[in-house]
């Protein structure tokens, strides 16, 4: 019954997911600077990944997605946007955190969690592929080691759809 429950919740997720834009929010950049996170999109699909310093799942989905990134991108060009939702407290230790990690993408705080209301983001980790033209198609919630391939996945099949489009 469990699996049916979860297997309904994902298939509604990603329904909802479908029909979501992505939200004209901003945030700040790890310079602190305050940016919109549509300013990302820029034509190129995206991996956006909620997490905060609490969170052990989310920074071991985010290590995973580092691991593997500089495979990922041998095979199809996008972005990883990691959105911290730590509040004002906190957001000194997010960034190093991300900063003591390595990570090789774009980290982006959320202090005031304004983009994670607009999202609808109730738990972390959440993750969401966006297309080039910032329509989310797919949304994830939790971490269990290797789903990070399922993110990849829909970024893959973002690149097959565009060149049938072509």
């Amino acid at each position: 019954m469990k699996k049916i429950l979860s297997l309904l919740c994902l298939v509604l997720a990603v329904s909802f997911a479908s029909a979501q834009q992505l939200p004209d929010v901003n945030v700040e950049n790890a310079q602190g600077k305050v940016v919109s996170i549509r300013s990302f999109a820029q034509g190129k699909p995206m991996i956006i990944s909620y997490w905060s310093i609490a969170c052990k799942p989310c920074i071991q989905e985010l290590n995973a997605i580092n691991d593997a990134l500089a495979d990922w991108r041998s095979e199809a060009e996008f972005e990883v946007i990691a959105v911290s939702v730590d509040d004002a407290r906190l957001k000194a230790s997010a960034k190093a955190v991300a900063n003591s990690r390595g990570w090789e993408f774009i980290c982006v705080y959320d202090e005031n969690q304004a983009l994670k209301r607009a999202m609808n983001v109730s738990l972390t980790p959440q993750s969401f592929v966006v297309d080039g033209e910032g329509n989310i198609i797919f949304s994830h919630s939790g971490y269990t080691p290797g789903s990070e391939q399922l993110l990849f996945d829909k970024i893959v099949e973002l690149k097959k759809a565009q060149k049938k489009k072509k």
